[in-house]
């Protein structure tokens, strides 16, 4: 047994997570001196890693992949003794040592415990489901106008979608496009009156209403798409496209602390500035928590943070806070 009662085997983070957000807080836990497990998903893997090319992270003015990007932090965080492991949480429960709070973890046929916990585990982009939309993905399908408009400069894209993000990203989009069509299934726009307006008056916005998408092809990349009118299915259509830029809704993966710690209407974790859940010794970052900006220099940053509030915590705990 350790300080307090503490048992030898307990980690004092764990971290679920291995994105840029889960990576980051990995490389902070480690570089304070604490000892980190990050357990990555073994099913699933980070949004970051299928983009083809990421050209607004700083300090990397030439871009790198989605891949390489996170290779690095891994590598960066395993040189301050962080431990990795590839493994899925299915269970997260509460436990003590004595009078000392923790929390006990299950990944596949083993279970580790840690006096704070770090919930990196990130969203994804909703899906269309659609013949061609894995298949481009990173070749021109793409979730993230912010990453990826750049690439299409002079090029004609098409947006999905009708709310405010899809708006939002279609404007952005016309900084660098030739053209952008906005592809909505309904005969009217969900995004707030001031964007709609913006979108109306643009010259380089195009809208195709009551439409789906039922197809995206391409030889080496996206060349076109195949939509269907949703009131007159047997219209079909085709729109030639470089780009294909979807934004029909973020899911967070959220399960997991679902019943431990708050969460708002769409299942996004809710955290103060220090990224402290309404949980005791429970701390989130990245893309699954309610935030304004899901970008990978925003998820490092959240990271940092979250590493810092739970040293804080662990030492507090262990009765050798300053």
């Amino acid at each position: 047994m350790g300080k307090f009662n503490i048992p030898e085997h307990v980690y004092d983070v764990i971290i679920i997570g291995g994105g840029p957000a889960g990576l980051t807080a990995g490389l902070y836990v480690s570089r304070a001196g604490f000892r980190g497990l990050c357990i990555e998903g073994a099913s699933t893997l980070s949004q970051i890693t299928v983009t083809d090319h990421i050209e607004n992270y700083p300090g990397i003015p030439e871009g790198i992949n989605g891949f390489e990007l996170i290779e690095r932090f891994k590598k960066q965080a395993l040189q301050f003794g962080l431990e990795i492991l590839s493994s899925d949480v299915t269970s997260l429960q509460e436990t003590r040592w004595g009078d000392t709070h923790g929390w006990k973890l299950t990944a596949g046929e083993a279970s580790y415990e840690a006096l704070a916990v770090i919930c990196a585990t990130g969203a994804f982009w909703r899906k269309l489901g659609v013949p061609g939309e894995d298949t481009f993905t990173g070749k021109g399908v793409s979730y993230c106008a912010t990453c990826d408009g750049p690439l299409f400069r002079n090029r004609e894209v098409v947006v999905v979608g009708g709310g405010d993000t899809a708006i939002q990203e279609a404007l952005f989009l016309t900084n660098f496009s030739r053209k952008v069509t906005i592809i909505h299934r309904r005969d009217r726009l969900r995004a707030t009156k001031i964007l709609q307006k913006r979108a109306f008056a643009h010259s380089k916005i195009e809208f195709a209403w009551n439409s789906v998408v039922e197809e995206i092809w391409g030889k080496e990349s996206v060349e076109k798409v195949k939509i269907r009118n949703v009131k007159s299915p047997g219209i079909t259509a085709e729109i030639p496209a470089a780009g294909v830029f979807i934004f029909t809704g973020l899911t967070p993966k959220t399960e997991i602390i679902r019943g431990i710690a708050d969460l708002d209407n769409g299942g996004y974790i809710l955290v103060d500035a220090h990224m402290q859940t309404s949980a005791q010794g429970i701390f989130a970052c990245g893309d699954c928590i309610k935030k304004r900006l899901r970008q990978v220099v925003t998820a490092c940053g959240d990271g940092a943070t979250a590493a810092f509030s739970a040293q804080l915590y662990i030492e507090e705990v262990k009765g050798e806070s300053y």
